[in-house]
């Protein structure tokens, strides 16, 4: 049932001292990942050794650091971004490539009413544009990730969670989004799976390779005059006079302003975001391709899909018609294989596939939670700002995060970004909190199992 490449994994594996997992023979987890092997090829970086001075120093190459280098270096300025390890080796290269233009567990009733009308609305605006701008991006700067934008489906499990989507739909659609809600029936079509009551449809939604998308933004990045160095862990930042000096073991860079861009990393000086998120373990299998005829019968039109379910069913196909789903563990010891083996067996008993496909790859990665499950701006001095909270939305979230961070870091007042701004401190209990999902999990699975009784 489990291909050879779950075995190669093993139960304990142990962290590098850039927070990676590293696997026997020295390869890293996010090289066992689909995208690491299907991706297009790795940009070529430039030779960067010695101390430098730049306008804007960007810490971390994933999807948020180089989207907000691409438009610091478009405007002008210089900008230099350092990777701890490699680009796309963090949350960019380990997510499931699902393009989703909206919040996990936030409607524009509840934003507005944490935020106020004026301030609630810009968020809005700022998220409902991110499917659209992770597709133009791509065509725009011709970025070969396999970018579809087929839309996305968010099916409801139950008559309760159909009237909240048709309410959700309403909402989005009152500020002018596309968003459509379809019924059981359509539903049904389009997925295989039954028992769905509805489903909320958002056209701007979609999937693409994620490695290949990150390793398009650097290229992009590099063009308009950008400076990328990887292996390269920022161990301290400092404030001297009207700069800060960033200290690599390659040299020490100083600039007027720095962005962290660092997700739920956790090593050195990522912790300081770390230290305000809740992180959240997710495994992802991908099969072997399946063949067309299966493939048709739950997905004719290749939308990605996530359910409402408090254990969540998500699904898409990659470019050969793999299987990629995900879930969470309450236990990390030997999860791998047997994550890979929990999930496939769903996959084949929810789409009525009559076998179990293969699986050809597994792995984990974390997702950054903010407890109020919104992105935040965070700053820890002049100039020097942090920005988080993709809430496992990071394809889109990102997209429109970066730009926001890039005028930031281009002089534009954090109280006049829709972004709101965040207490630069620690989660009380940060340590108990990390336990939090755990118990979540067995919970979404309790109530889950009641519900089919």
């Amino acid at each position: 049932m489990i291909g050879q490449a779950v075995s190669r994994f093993v139960p304990d594996p142990d962290h590098d001292r850039s927070g990676f997992i590293t696997m026997p023979g020295g390869m890293q987890e996010h090289q066992r990942t689909l995208w690491w092997q299907t991706s297009t090829p790795k940009p070529t970086l430039p030779t960067i050794a010695g101390d430098r001075s730049v306008d804007v120093a960007v810490i971390g190459a994933g999807f948020t650091g180089l989207t907000a280098a691409l438009h610091i270096a478009r405007s002008g300025s210089s900008v230099m971004v350092l990777e701890a390890e490699a680009i796309g080796s963090g949350a960019s290269g380990f997510n499931a490539g699902f393009v989703v233009p909206n919040f996990a567990k936030a409607d524009p009733d509840t934003v507005n009413r944490k935020l106020g009308a004026e301030r609630g609305r810009a968020l809005l605006d700022l998220v409902s544009q991110g499917g659209e701008r992770v597709f133009s991006t791509a065509r725009d700067n011709k970025i070969d990730c396999d970018a579809a934008q087929t839309g996305w489906l968010q099916p409801a499990h139950s008559d309760q969670m159909a009237g909240a989507l048709k309410a959700r739909v309403a909402s989005w659609q009152a500020l002018g989004r596309p968003l459509r809600y379809l019924d059981a029936a359509e539903t049904a079509s389009l997925t295989g799976v039954r028992g769905y009551r509805g489903a909320l449809f958002d056209p701007t939604g979609g999937t693409i390779h994620p490695l290949s998308y990150a390793y398009g933004l650097a290229r992009a990045a590099l063009a308009a005059g950008a400076l990328i160095k990887e292996d390269a862990p920022v161990m301290s930042v400092e404030r001297m006079g009207d700069n800060w000096v960033l200290q690599t073991a390659g040299g020490r860079i100083t600039a007027r302003r720095v962005l962290l861009c660092t997700n739920a990393g956790k090593v050195g000086i990522a912790r300081r975001l770390y230290r305000a998120i809740v992180p959240l373990s997710v495994y992802q299998i991908a099969t072997a391709p399946l063949p067309k005829d299966v493939v048709a019968r739950f997905s004719p039109q290749r939308h990605p899909v996530s359910d409402t379910r408090s254990n969540l069913f998500t699904y898409r196909l990659d470019r050969d018609d793999r299987l990629i789903s995900g879930g969470m563990s309450l236990f990390p010891i030997g999860a791998h294989e047997r994550m890979a083996s929990g999930i496939v067996d769903r996959l084949a008993e929810e789409l009525s596939l009559g076998f179990v496909p293969k699986v050809e790859h597994v792995w984990r990665g974390v997702a950054a939670m903010t407890t109020d499950f919104l992105p935040h701006l965070y700053e820890f001095g002049p100039g020097f700002i942090g920005g988080i909270g993709c809430n496992g939305r990071g394809v889109a979230m990102t997209a429109m995060l970066g730009e926001v961070m890039a005028n930031a870091a281009l002089g534009t007042p954090l109280s006049a970004l829709p972004v709101p701004q965040a207490p630069a401190r620690a989660i009380p209990f940060h340590t108990f909190a990390q336990a939090a999902p755990s118990f979540a999990i067995a919970q979404a699975r309790w109530q889950d199992w009641r519900a089919r009784r």
